[in-house]
């Protein structure tokens, strides 16, 4: 299956990258970091993840494991993609927020499936009773 690639940004346009991400399956959240940054990801894997600029303009935050870097730009703050190491995932992904994909279409956005998940109960496997408020 060949896989459509997007180019993506922050807000002030620092950070630029390209993916070809599986949108197969996106994710929305309610655990801490997913509902305060309100983030709608989508996963790609290293190799399908092209830094195009602003590799000096990002600061990693790590919350809790070292295999989970958030990666914000220190000029706008946005959140475009993160990268983590799990291995009940397959191992190492870069997680990209959709919303900082160029050039995407409405259509396309409304056609994407959203797998929800429970992290504030730690039942990630489960859907949260709300999901509606992600």
């Amino acid at each position: 299956m060949s896989l459509k690639q997007y180019k993506g940004s922050c807000l002030c346009g620092a950070v630029k990258f390209q993916v070809s991400p599986d949108f197969s399956e996106t994710g929305k959240c309610n655990c801490t970091t997913c509902w305060k940054l309100r983030l709608w990801y989508v996963r790609a894997k290293p190799e399908n993840f092209k830094l195009l600029s602003g590799e000096d303009n990002l600061t990693d935050f790590v919350l809790a494991s070292e295999a989970h870097h958030q990666l914000f730009c220190k000029t706008c703050g946005v959140h475009a993609f993160h990268r983590l190491n799990k291995p009940q995932l397959g191992g190492e992904i870069v997680s990209i927020s959709v919303v900082c994909l160029d050039g995407v279409s409405d259509e396309e956005l409304a056609g994407f499936p959203v797998k929800y998940q429970d992290g504030r109960n730690n039942t990630w496997w489960l859907e949260p009773k709300n999901k509606d408020l992600l």
